[in-house]
């Protein structure tokens, strides 16, 4: 069931991560939803949630580092009518999956899981803390709503969103600085995409960091002479398949972006979709099936392929197969 979220809390007024614009939004939503409590695994610095903790601190758990233990909790505090937030970084819910099938998904629990430090955006974090599988993880269990937002905006709009929708949800954060790239009145709806920027010859589907990016690429390519569509895709389950049957029929050819695994992620949605609706070229950016490394997030995406410069690339490589798939049915004629 979608949920539009209505209104704004603490609009972000600079680029701050999205870590944080969730921290904030969550700490200003918390008078109004009285039954959210936050559940810590010892990094509430690193989640934003030491915001929550300052201002709600009988409605904070602290469950130190006992990942699986805070998840089932979690199971059990959704039982009883409250609405726990669990959060810490993406690589230590992967320690827990068991217990978001189990306790959460199979039970159908009211829980929200929001996790911080997803893909190279962790930047010097290195490899070991950058989760590059948590959105095909929790993608594959049954019922399990996931979400990777763009902006603090947007970030903000999604935190009152999973508020309002019922049943369990996977939120994506980010640890960098994140360039603001909505308007204060951006709408977000859970199971919605958007067409950010228009365009006739290709679509490029991105979430979270790779927003940003998708939009730099249609600029480039429109120095070139291609007029690339910009989807903001934002709930990679369930996937905006009506909207991706759309953006086929009037462009023809996809590229995915985002900063996780090109196996599993949205990309892996999007094929899907489109397999099953209407077939044809897709382009994926994203990491090739390898682990990250330290580094400056933006210097992460230049090695690792997931810059404006490689998502054109795939664009120009998505249209090439689009006029040679069209060029084989004109001559079999």
């Amino acid at each position: 069931m979608a949920m539009v979220a209505e209104g704004h809390a603490l609009i972000p007024t600079s680029d701050i991560s999205l870590r944080e614009a969730f921290g904030r939004a969550l700490c200003e939503l918390a008078d109004e939803y009285k039954n959210v409590v936050v559940l810590d695994a010892d990094v509430a610095g690193d989640t934003g949630t030491h915001h929550f903790r300052t201002r709600h601190p009988e409605r904070f758990l602290q469950f130190g580092i006992a990942e699986q233990n805070m998840m089932a909790a979690a199971g059990g505090l959704a039982a009883v009518g409250l609405v726990p937030i669990v959060t810490t970084l993406a690589v230590f819910c992967l320690r827990a999956v068991e217990q978001a099938r189990l306790s959460l998904a199979f039970a159908h629990r009211n829980a929200k899981i929001v996790a911080s430090h997803g893909g190279l955006d962790a930047g010097p974090d290195g490899g070991a803390l950058q989760a590059l599988e948590d959105l095909a993880a929790f993608r594959a269990i049954p019922g399990m709503t996931v979400i990777s937002p763009a902006d603090p905006i947007e970030t903000a709009l999604a935190t009152r969103a999973i508020l309002q929708f019922d049943g369990p949800v996977y939120l994506r954060t980010g640890s960098s600085p994140a360039k603001r790239l909505f308007a204060d009145d951006h709408r977000f709806e859970i199971g919605k995409g958007r067409i950010i920027r228009d365009g006739d010859d290709v679509t490029i589907v991105a979430c979270g960091v790779q927003v940003v990016r998708a939009v730099e690429a249609a600029e480039c390519l429109a120095k070139d002479g291609i007029s690339a569509r910009v989807v903001n895709m934002a709930t990679i389950k369930p996937i905006d398949g009506t909207l991706l049957t759309r953006c086929a029929a009037e462009t023809g050819a996809f590229v995915t972006a985002e900063d996780h695994n090109v196996h599993g992620g949205l990309g892996s949605a999007v094929a899907e979709s489109l397999a099953a609706r209407s077939p044809c070229p897709i382009e994926f950016v994203g990491v090739k099936d390898v682990f990250g490394a330290s580094g400056e997030p933006e210097e992460l995406a230049e090695k690792f392929g997931l810059s404006a410069p490689h998502i054109a690339t795939a664009a120009k490589r998505a249209i090439e197969r689009k006029r040679n798939i069209a060029g084989r049915r004109k001559n079999f004629r």
